[in-house]
C-alpha cells in the first residue's frame, strides 16, 4: 500500500496524466525504475483510485461538435430530491461534458459541446426550458479554449 506519493510516483503520475499510452519501457526509463516496479506502482495507484480513469480525449470539432457553451443554472427549489432530479437529467445528456454543483450566483455550471445553434436550442429545451425546477440560466458561447486540462498538479511536498 502506498502511504505517500514519493518522487518516483510523482514522476510516474505526471507522465501518465500527460500520455496514458506511454510504454512500460518509457516509463521505466523516465522514472529510473525497473519495468516490474513500474507495473507494481501503476497497479497500486489504480487500486487506490489515485489513477481514476485512463481515457482517450477526442477532438469534438473534428467530430462535428463545433460549439462549446458554458451554462450557469439556477434552480427554483433546492431540496435533495430536486437537486438529484436535475443531476439525473444532466447525467443522461451526452452533450453535457462537465457539470459542477457550485456556490454563488448559480447552482450548477455546465460545459456542453453541440454541433450548432440548432443543436444548442434542442439541448436548451431538454435541460432547461422544459424543466420546471430551472429558475433561470445564462449561456455563453466559448470563443476560444485557452486552456483545457484535467491534469492534477503534483506538488513536491506530497512525499
Amino acid at each position: 500500500m502506498i502511504k505517500k506519493i514519493d518522487r518516483a510516483n510523482r514522476i510516474l503520475l505526471s507522465q501518465i496524466q500527460k500520455d496514458a499510452t506511454l510504454s512500460l519501457e518509457k516509463l521505466s526509463a523516465v522514472c529510473n525504475l525497473s519495468i516490474p516496479s513500474v507495473q507494481r506502482r501503476l497497479k497500486q495507484l489504480r487500486m487506490l483510485n489515485i489513477v481514476d480513469k485512463e481515457v482517450a480525449i477526442l477532438n469534438p470539432s473534428i467530430l462535428g461538435q463545433k460549439m462549446t457553451f458554458v451554462i450557469l443554472v439556477e434552480l427554483e427549489r433546492h431540496s435533495l430530491q430536486q437537486l438529484n432530479s436535475f443531476r439525473l437529467v444532466v447525467l443522461k445528456e451526452d452533450r453535457v461534458q462537465q457539470c459542477y454543483f457550485v456556490t454563488g450566483q448559480c447552482d450548477f455550471t455546465l460545459i456542453c459541446n453541440v454541433r450548432d445553434m440548432e443543436d444548442f436550442e434542442d439541448l436548451r429545451s431538454v435541460l432547461l426550458i422544459d424543466n420546471p425546477n430551472v429558475k433561470q440560466f445564462r449561456a455563453s458561447v466559448v470563443m476560444e479554449k485557452t486552456k483545457v486540462s484535467l491534469e492534477v498538479p503534483l506538488e513536491n511536498n506530497l512525499a
